[in-house]
């Protein structure tokens, strides 16, 4: 019996910088915050941590990073720490940009990370609320730079408010 199911394939375009000072002007600022917020994270149990910094469409930045709990499931990642702050603070400005960036106690990250399946959900939440695509800039501690045009690169598949109606 011959099959009649498709194959369906995804691909994904990112856009990869060697460094740093490679980035545009804006970038490397933001990611430079991401870095900055890095070093005042709370992760005492996985010495793994994360800083994000936010632009705004009207120029404003929010920073955010990770805080862990001995109850894990309590804590709150950097992305989602600082897309919150700016909703709450800014509420009807959209977000252009979010940068982050990664450091460790137990190794060296020389590869950007992205972020997890939860902040990527938010991201997406917020994209179709302003019909607006976020960049994201993903940085290890060295190495290259990845970024996104849009969080569809990383979620191609999402769960969002279309399926709710």
């Amino acid at each position: 019996m011959k099959s009649k199911a498709t194959k369906l394939t995804i691909t994904t375009n990112l856009t990869v910088y060697k460094s740093m000072e490679d980035l545009p002007k804006e970038d490397l600022e933001l990611l430079k915050l991401a870095k900055k917020a890095v070093k005042s994270a709370y992760a005492p149990y996985s010495q793994f941590f994360v800083g994000a910094a936010i632009l705004l469409e009207n120029g404003k930045i929010s920073i955010g990073n990770n805080q862990e709990n001995a109850a894990y499931p309590s804590g709150l990642c950097a992305e989602r720490v600082a897309i919150f702050h700016a909703s709450a603070k800014y509420p009807n400005i959209p977000i252009k940009k979010i940068a982050v960036s990664v450091a460790s106690k137990t190794q060296i990250i020389n590869e950007p990370v992205s972020p997890c399946g939860g902040c990527r959900q938010v991201i997406s939440e917020y994209e179709m609320k302003y019909e607006s695509p976020i960049s994201i800039i993903m940085s290890g501690e060295t190495g290259k730079i990845y970024v996104s045009d849009s969080i569809e690169n990383l979620l191609p598949i999402m769960f969002n408010k279309k399926h709710l109606k």
